[in-house]
């Protein structure tokens, strides 16, 4: 699908050359200021009311061109490719009017396009002060995690919003629950909204020995003290929590993000489509603290995946083993990952040639 004004979607070196984009709220402000503006802007918001209800607010020609007149006169607005920020003070009322301005725009409600204003940075940036060393891949003996967890320790920011997680994530609310799960998410988004990334990621992404799946993986499991954010009674089909998911601004557009940014491309050396692992590391910790939290799984190698499985799909298998495996066997994703750990970034570090893991295995393997 072809994104009117894709130029601003690519991150691209053309940065520079951009019109300055407002944030929607305050984009949203101003077009309320002007009276053609804000007429236009409430007209298509009605619009959009009626579409969701089978256009029974729209049904005759004459409103449909009054739709048409409004939605033309939002591509000249201050509304049109605004965007948000992750973290930023009002950032669910931002996403709010972002959607319903794509949704007007587009006609659709893809999750191909991310919401937020591209950060383009590099993982160069964050290993500049990392207690990384470039290039050298996880000792046989260290516990990089355990390491990553230390140097949090020594931080105060990474160890004031740390400890702002771990009391929600392990404190039992009553019998039958294990603890306040929204509580819980809500201070896990602010940790890697708020602690810089060589702390977070240093956490989450920490490279452990090859075979070692106890004291260092099982370490990097639990960062998100996932018997808490992670896990539940029962498993959902991956469709239906992403039908979930959607219903939700943030994390709609937490996961919006991390299609966009972690996008594989079996033609490119580094595995991903826009060459930056460090947006897609970043897009992929926006996901924590959403419905859509994925983890790692009890399985070799990075192996990650949501709390979500593909059986009961139905004719939706397909879709739903696609939706999964965005996860499971994604190529950038497990590249961007191991590069981190090897202090290195696209580039620099020659990604070995695509493995093909057990995806039934990941989907279905046990956790707890």
């Amino acid at each position: 699908v072809e994104l009117i004004g894709s130029g601003l979607f690519t991150g691209d070196s053309s940065a520079a050359s951009r019109p300055v984009r407002l944030d929607c709220v305050k984009a949203s402000e101003q077009c309320l200021k002007e009276y053609s503006c804000s007429t236009k802007y409430r007209t298509m918001r009605q619009c959009v009311a009626g579409r969701e209800s089978n256009f029974s607010a729209v049904t005759g020609p004459e409103a449909q061109g009054e739709c048409r007149s409004a939605i033309d006169a939002m591509k000249q607005s201050p509304l049109y490719n605004c965007r948000c920020r992750r973290g930023m003070k009002k950032e669910k009322n931002c996403l709010r009017i972002f959607w319903s301005i794509f949704q007007s725009l587009q006609g659709n409600d893809l999750l191909e396009y991310s919401p937020y204003e591209p950060v383009n940075s590099r993982l160069s940036d964050i290993f500049r002060l990392a207690p990384i060393i470039a290039a050298e891949p996880a000792s046989t003996k260290e516990n990089n995690c355990l390491n990553a967890a230390k140097a949090c320790n020594l931080n105060d920011t990474c160890k004031k919003y740390r400890s702002a997680y771990i009391n929600p994530c392990t404190s039992r609310v009553s019998a039958s629950e294990v603890c306040n799960k929204r509580k819980c998410h809500k201070a896990l988004r602010q940790f890697f909204d708020k602690v810089p990334p060589k702390y977070s990621y240093g956490m989450l992404f920490c490279s452990c020995p090859a075979g070692d799946q106890t004291a260092c993986a099982e370490r990097r499991r639990q960062t998100i003290v996932p018997v808490c954010s992670y896990e539940d009674k029962d498993k959902p089909n991956c469709l239906t929590l992403q039908n979930t998911c959607k219903t939700n601004y943030i994390c709609r557009s937490r996961l919006a993000d991390f299609i966009s940014n972690c996008q594989p491309e079996a033609r490119s050396i580094s595995g991903c489509l826009r060459e930056n692992y460090a947006d897609c590391l970043l897009s992929y910790s926006g996901l924590i603290g959403t419905v859509m939290t994925p983890n790692y799984v009890r399985s070799l190698g990075i192996s990650l995946s949501p709390w979500c499985d593909c059986s009961s799909s139905g004719n939706s298998k397909p879709d739903c083993d696609k939706f999964a495996e965005f996860f499971t066997n994604n190529r950038c994703l497990r590249n961007a990952i191991q590069a981190f750990g090897n202090g290195t970034d696209v580039g620099v570090w020659q990604p070995q040639p695509p493995i093909q893991p057990n995806c039934s295995r990941a989907q279905h393997h046990p956790e707890g």
